[in-house]
């Protein structure tokens, strides 16, 4: 939790102020019980209806102005607490941000929001009610203890506060000490049931399609049913908390009344003084509540706060280095020797990988399912750092590239098409900010997506939902392709992004792209030897390995796989 106080920094001033202003109000509090005592033994007493009404007066007084540094303590931990919460999330959202593949990865995108959102709620909680109630709290229980004492010096009715303290000590601790843990696992088990809510929303169509509802939905029960049964028992054990506490309270103000009657009988204490007496006890009891209530919340919240922390430790494996080896070259792409292995992986997905490409080639990378054709795309980019080896652009190590200048050189377009909430315009725009409208319209022309533009009616300002669900696959397909051409990258990337597009409009953005007047280095991802024939040469991978470079025509003699692949998608005739 120390480490994430720096984002109070800005707000000293309400740290300071919030829990003034409650102590204010508990010591207004505090005098409330000696007016009442003074309305019953002088005012009503003797008689004196003149006094009551101006000791009534008093107690309107002291409520006004208990109330108005109640509002300016509420005021000034909310606004403490909001803000803090607004700079964590962002500073945890850009470090996000700033991680690599490889450590996204392994933290695992449901626990990386439920940090950013639930943890940082609860810890915003903390810091709120921390600052209007930790240092309330402790006065009222000792400035009540202080008061029964003035009250009574004798100690012969207040006497019993010191043992209801004690015995509402062990009560409100020793429960607070068993929930603590039990709070703890309550939240492990919310965490598995938001991951299993959220795979099933994001896959809802693929559960419909396969007609998996109920075996699904039993699965959720499941996890729910855990997550009650803890909610259930560490309820049931905090539930014993207020039926305690108010009989030992109970008990105690019965003694009270009862010794009280003795003394006022005999002289050594008035009607009012005994009922001051109750008053004091009733506000122990409230604020003891209230203190244990606290500190349960306060222990979510560093649970919550030591979650957000093992996020911001986590640094990004990837640094940029210097390269001393660095030279002008021809070569636009060079791999020398690159192996890599995923973090836990037991054998590595690619292995001694080696190849060459002249800038404005045209690379095809093409193989079965798992053989490592998007890994190979992905270290271009620097989404994963090789375990040995080199990956060179220009002549230079990627590695001495600053991300921003190494993305700026490269325009990818990943396997599932990603669309963002907002019009055609502003999503394009991703790929230059500074583009305008007649060179987003001239890269949604190279795309094969000018025809979507004109069926919305709305051209660039067509809003697109989220994720792209008012557009087909082949339509979301098309316009990410846009999206990575409007920045006119030196190397284009197309990740399997035709999968969706039909034979004629594929051959034709092929053709579109081969006439582009700044000429990139494109690389092709593809299952199709259609959408690579065309292509200066062909990678051929299988299980991790290049078993094949060369052309088209070729590779058909010389590779067996790529040949198998051929084969299976242009099945020759019998002779």
């Amino acid at each position: 939790m120390k480490k994430l106080l720096v984002y109070l920094k800005g707000y000293k001033k309400e740290c300071i102020l919030a829990p003034l202003f409650k102590m204010l109000e508990a010591c207004f509090e505090l005098f409330v019980p000696l007016v009442v005592a003074s309305i019953i033994d002088d005012g009503i007493a003797n008689g004196d209806k003149g006094y009551v009404i101006k000791m009534c007066l008093l107690m309107v007084l002291l409520g006004a102005v208990g109330l108005s540094c109640t509002l300016f303590a509420q005021y000034f931990s909310a606004k403490a607490a909001c803000g803090f919460s607004c700079k964590l999330r962002r500073s945890l959202f850009s470090h996000i941000t700033s991680l690599s593949y490889t450590e996204i990865d392994t933290l695992g995108t449901s626990t990386l929001i439920n940090r950013m959102t639930s943890d940082t709620n609860q810890v915003q909680t903390g810091i709120n009610l921390t600052l209007r109630l930790f240092m309330r709290s402790p006065v009222i229980v000792f400035g009540a203890l202080i008061m029964a004492i003035i009250v009574d010096p004798t100690l012969k009715a207040s006497g019993i506060f010191f043992l209801t303290i004690s015995a509402l000590a062990v009560v409100i601790f020793g429960i607070m000490l068993v929930t603590i843990p039990l709070y703890k696992k309550v939240q492990s088990r919310l965490d598995s049931a938001v991951v299993t809510t959220r795979e099933n929303l994001t896959g809802v169509r693929v559960i419909r399609a396969f007609s998996l509802e109920g075996k699904e939905s039993e699965k959720f029960h499941q996890k729910t049913a855990l997550l009650n049964k803890a909610q259930v028992f560490v309820g049931r054990i905090s539930a014993l908390m207020n039926p305690l506490t108010f009989v030992i309270v109970n008990l105690s103000i019965c003694f009270l009344i009862h010794k009280g009657a003795f003394l006022v009988d005999s002289g050594n204490l008035t009607q009012g003084e005994v009922i001051a007496l109750y008053n004091y006890m009733s506000q122990i009891l409230i604020e003891l509540v209230k203190l244990a209530n606290l500190i349960i919340t306060i222990t979510k919240s560093l649970a919550s706060a030591k979650r957000i922390e093992d996020v911001f430790e986590i640094k990004s494996s990837q640094k940029i280095m210097a390269d001393e080896n660095a030279e002008d070259c021809a070569r636009a792409v060079e791999f020398k020797n690159v192996f890599l292995r995923y973090r836990g992986a037991s054998e590595p997905s690619l292995e001694d990988i080696s190849f060459s490409c002249k800038s404005g080639e045209t690379i095809g990378i093409i193989g079965g399912t798992g053989s490592g054709k998007s890994s190979l795309v992905n270290m271009i980019c620097r989404f994963y750092d090789p375990e040995k080896g080199e990956v060179l652009i220009n002549g230079r190590n990627v590695n001495s590239y600053g991300f921003e200048e190494l993305r700026q050189k490269i325009g990818i377009v990943p396997q599932k098409a990603v669309l963002f909430k907002g019009s055609v315009r502003d999503n394009l725009l991703w790929g230059d900010a500074g583009a305008t409208d007649e060179e987003i319209y001239s890269a949604i022309e190279v795309a094969q997506a000018s025809d979507i533009i004109e069926a919305k009616g709305e051209g660039l300002d067509f809003t697109v939902e989220e994720g792209g669900k008012n557009l087909s696959g082949g339509q979301r397909q098309r316009l990410t392709i846009a999206r990575a051409l409007v920045g006119k990258p030196e190397i284009l990337i197309l990740d399997d992004s035709s999968s969706a597009l039909d034979y004629q409009t594929d051959a034709k953005l092929r053709q579109a792209l081969k006439n582009l007047d700044y000429n990139p280095t494109v690389f092709i991802v593809s299952q199709r030897t259609a959408s690579l024939s065309h292509a200066d040469k062909i990678i051929v991978l299988d299980d991790g390995k290049i078993v094949g470079i060369g052309k088209h025509e070729e590779l058909i003699s010389s590779c067996l796989v790529y040949s198998e692949i051929y084969n299976s998608q242009f099945r020759r005739e019998d002779i």
